[in-house]
């Protein structure tokens, strides 16, 4: 153990903390770390993790928990441990240097850089003993100390030209280009094409649930972009995957909620964390399909496990129990009920981010609309009365707070533009135009001529060293930042009619187009939202005294651009604000009444529910 402490007790990241009594003499993400290599003529080791990444604990008890080890690196390296889920414009950047060195990335990332920034050497996880051909730690630290005593011009120029490599490819952005129908038709091909027909899903092991693409995938199985048979043949491939999931091993039966991945391509064995964007983005898309216990059971993962006491959700549950005295990835999943109730479960990060809780907030809404669930309503409310009180004092956006206590991490494009969406997506399923004002004073924040960008800069560290984040918007896992604040501009535009916001959401994704054709496993969520931009668009309102009456379930079956179910009160509220496509919109003789509408021109109010399908036809 150190005599003095290293510098990460006091940190709000639960990862970082985990850190805190290791033998290493570790700083948090910051100027100082740089500035102490800078004054020591030493290099930096940049660790990247989180709190629910098993290598990164198996790494942190081999290696950063090994006094000798420890001294050696504090002997000769600044050493700085980074929370991914903090600061995910870091994570990116030096992801995207680290891929000049080995293409097998993952967590925890260990990039080396120059007192600049600059990196020179990385990689993953390295054994604490040489493995099968792999050095061990040791060994990359002192082949890495050799370069910069012996070799420091040579490694300068190297970290240099990598530098201006990354600078040169993020500033050569593709050109916009349009997409049309055949676009979506090869999309929607390459997804059929890539999935595995004996098991569900996409491709082998290991296996993710890639919600953007199933999500997305039930959308092009209803849009009018592609032929009936391309339609059924994308909405099998999701409703086979959602199934294989559920069915497969990768949801845990006891408690709800899905896992991160599974280790084998049949959906058995998964890695067991469970995080709170995978299941806030399955969620709905349970919902779409009608299966109301899958549902449910996310919700109560979310509500009895992920939720803090503010209202707020935390970012995910450990992979790592202890059982009978010992450290057991997954042991505590394999219990029953039974079982569980008599032993502590894994650790929970509760680290309320922004962004994240804006998809829980959305997922929550549209789920509990869809099938009619009041009290998850209620979730989503509470969520986004948490997040607001906690992270949106004034005109600033926090990302990240630990039990009220905010991070130092600049809020991201994800964070603005996820709580935006989620916002938007309560106020079209609650009526509240609060939460579409709220929404929308976010967004214009953001929107400077024409474009999105982070108010204020991004991390303040990476920008004083010239460092550029990776500009691709790969969203495997979640949406980008970039996709969710386009979705979020586009839900406005077809809310209030203002040209601005499409025409900023058509710039954002405009050069990705190509991409997420060519690629739309790794770009589901901008591919979705590109579909839903080329799309007829249709607008429904349903004004009503009975948020979950007839009519109003029967017009959230609809296909439709937007749909919002709002009494006549919060119809002239909404209309009042702004919100041009509530404007004249009340009841037709006191009863409740739909407006369908093509391109803000509305037809005459429908009140019959069962001539509401023969309307779309």
């Amino acid at each position: 153990m150190l005599a003095v402490p290293n510098h990460l007790a006091d940190a709000v990241s639960p990862y970082l903390r985990s850190h805190a009594d290791n033998p290493v003499d570790w700083y948090p993400w910051g100027p100082e770390a740089f500035a102490e290599a800078a004054r020591r003529d030493v290099p930096v080791l940049v660790s990247i993790g989180y709190a629910t990444c098993h290598w990164c604990h198996v790494m942190a008890r081999e290696s950063f928990s090994d006094p000798g080890l420890a001294a050696f690196l504090n002997a000769h390296f600044v050493a700085v441990k980074v929370d991914r889920e903090e600061h995910p414009e870091v994570d990116s950047a030096y992801m995207t240097a680290a891929g000049a060195f080995t293409p097998n990335l993952g967590w925890p990332l260990n990039a080396f850089a120059t007192p600049g920034g600059r990196v020179f050497h990385a990689g993953t996880y390295w054994p604490p003993s040489p493995v099968a051909g792999h050095p061990s730690f040791r060994q990359v630290l002192d082949a890495v100390l050799d370069a910069w005593t012996t070799r420091r011009d040579e490694v300068e120029r190297s970290a240099a030209g990598l530098a201006a490599a990354i600078a040169e490819a993020a500033a050569a952005a593709p050109a916009a280009s349009p997409l049309g129908a055949d676009d979506f038709a090869r999309a929607a091909a390459e997804l059929v094409g890539y999935e595995d027909r004996t098991f569900g899903g996409f491709g082998g092991a290991p296996k993710f649930p890639v919600a953007p693409v199933l999500t997305t995938a039930l959308a092009l199985g209803r849009s009018p972009l592609l032929a009936e048979d391309d339609r059924e043949r994308i909405r099998g491939v999701a409703e086979r995957a959602l199934a294989a999931m559920r069915d497969g091993g990768l949801r845990d039966p006891v408690e709800g909620g899905f896992f991160r991945y599974a280790t084998r391509r049949d959906w058995s064995e998964p890695h067991y964390e469970r995080m709170l964007p995978d299941n806030a983005l399955l969620l709905p898309a349970y919902a779409a399909v009608g299966d109301r216990a899958t549902a449910a059971g996310i919700v109560a993962f979310l509500e009895r496990v992920l939720r803090r006491p503010s209202g707020a959700f935390g970012s995910a549950q450990d992979s790592e129990s202890v059982l009978e005295g010992r450290r057991n990835e997954g042991g505590y999943y394999r219990l029953d009920a039974a079982g569980r109730a008599q032993v502590a479960p894994p650790a929970v990060d509760g680290k309320v981010l922004t962004g994240w809780n804006g998809l829980a907030v959305g997922g929550l809404a549209e789920a509990g609309a869809l099938l009619g669930e009041p009290a998850w309503l209620r979730l989503a409310e509470e969520a986004a009365d948490a997040v607001l009180a906690l992270h949106h004092p004034g005109a600033t956006l926090l990302r990240a707070s630990l039990d009220g206590r905010p991070s130092a991490a600049v809020a991201t494009l994800e964070d603005w533009g996820g709580l935006a969406d989620g916002l938007l997506r309560l106020a079209l399923a609650t009526g509240g135009v609060d939460r579409a004002v709220t929404a929308r004073e976010l967004v214009d924040a953001c929107l400077q001529d024409g474009r999105f960008v982070v108010p204020g800069g991004g991390d303040p560290v990476l920008s004083a060293q010239g460092v550029t984040a990776d500009a691709d918007p790969g969203e495997g896992a979640a949406p980008s930042g970039t996709t969710l604040m386009a979705r979020a501009a586009w839900r406005l535009h077809l809310l209030t009619g203002e040209e601005r916001y499409r025409a900023a959401a058509a710039a954002a994704i405009g050069p990705f187009a190509a991409q997420a054709v060519a690629r739309p496993i790794g770009l589901g969520g901008l591919l979705g939202l590109a579909a839903a931009m080329a799309e007829p668009v249709r607008q429904t309102v349903v004004v009503t005294e009975e948020p979950d009456g007839r009519l109003a379930r029967a017009a959230r079956g609809l296909p439709s651009s937007v749909t919002a179910v709002v009494t006549p009160a919060a119809a002239a509220a909404f209309a009042e604000a702004g919100f041009e496509l509530f404007a004249e919109r009340g009841l037709v003789g006191g009863a409740a009444a739909a407006y369908l509408c093509e391109d803000f021109v509305c037809r005459l109010p429908i009140t019959d529910p069962d001539a509401l399908p023969a309307a779309v036809a």
